[in-house]
């Protein structure tokens, strides 16, 4: 099934076209080794350095949840902080958890050098490290999408979200350019066979799946990133984005070209500058929940 990105801002997406590249349900053994090498992947690079390309994201998804002050929220997978800080900056009493120590410092650091207030942690999307019902909002931008377990992680939301309260998410679809980057990826690191792809979380159909019971309203956005050339931008993702640091890892000097030319072309394809700059517009949606 072809899905496109349609001009009146809606998405003809459904999870069948995230079914043409990976498989069925993996189990619970295969799931945690996963999240064991999933980890390792984000700690490599500097996910802080490319998360910085795209701070308005969370600033945006504040707006979409429509945060208030005093409110307590909660930022899960928040890297180096982007939307907890957008969060703080509205004078919410925010916590920010992610499962990368490296990322948590920097937030931290972020946090000081901001003068804002907000607490972080390290901990896991699907065993988080807070208390039932404590939590007005919960938010994940580009974050709990990527847990390997995605029912356990829903849950872990569910647990800690208070009576009433919401849920937003920034989630990358499948046919944007993040999503067409993460099956030139998968050509040449072919996937765990099972896994259910993190980009069916920009379709309706399957976060409907995950919240059956819930009010859902889905806001699609891009965000423009905006790069000197594209010798610039394969070697600032080999650079700084884990998973393509651990592609190019992967694929090893025999590999390498071929994977470069393939990122090559999709950049290509996706720039809009109409100069030698290059202007990448990346589709997303804003998710709200109320359970």
């Amino acid at each position: 099934m072809n899905a496109e990105w349609q001009a009146d801002g809606k998405t003809s997406i459904t999870s069948q076209v995230v079914e043409e590249v990976y498989g069925a349900a993996m189990d619970a053994d295969a799931l945690t080794a996963l999240k064991a090498r999933q980890q390792a992947t984000w700690a490599a690079g500097d996910f802080a350095t490319v998360a910085s390309t795209i701070t308005i994201v969370g600033e945006l998804l504040c707006e979409s949840v429509d945060l208030r002050a005093g409110e307590r929220v909660l930022d899960v997978a928040t890297g180096s902080g982007n939307t907890a800080l957008a969060a703080a900056r509205r004078f919410t009493e925010v916590t920010g958890v992610d499962y990368v120590p490296a990322l948590i410092e920097r937030a931290k650091v972020r946090a000081t050098a901001e003068g804002l207030k907000a607490e972080f942690l390290v901990g896991d999307a699907e065993d988080l490290p807070v208390p039932d019902a404590s939590f007005d909002v919960v938010l994940s931008t580009f974050g709990v999408m990527f847990a390997p377990n995605q029912p356990k992680a829903v849950g872990e939301m569910l647990r800690v979200l208070k009576p009433g309260g919401r849920i937003g998410l920034s989630n990358w679809v499948p046919d944007g350019f993040v999503g067409t980057m993460f099956r030139t990826t998968s050509k040449h690191v072919p996937p765990p066979p099972g896994l259910t792809p993190p980009v069916a979380w920009g379709t309706e159909d399957h976060v409907r799946s995950l919240f059956p019971n819930a009010k859902i309203d889905l806001i699609p956005r891009t965000v423009n990133v905006r790069f000197p050339s594209v010798d610039f931008w394969i070697d600032y993702f080999r650079t700084y984005f884990g998973p393509t640091v651990k592609a190019f890892e992967f694929v090893g000097a025999d590999g390498a070209a071929a994977l470069e030319a393939d990122f090559r072309a999709i950049v290509e394809e996706a720039n809009i500058s109409g100069d030698d700059t290059i202007v990448l517009p990346q589709q997303y949606v804003d998710v709200v929940i109320r359970p």
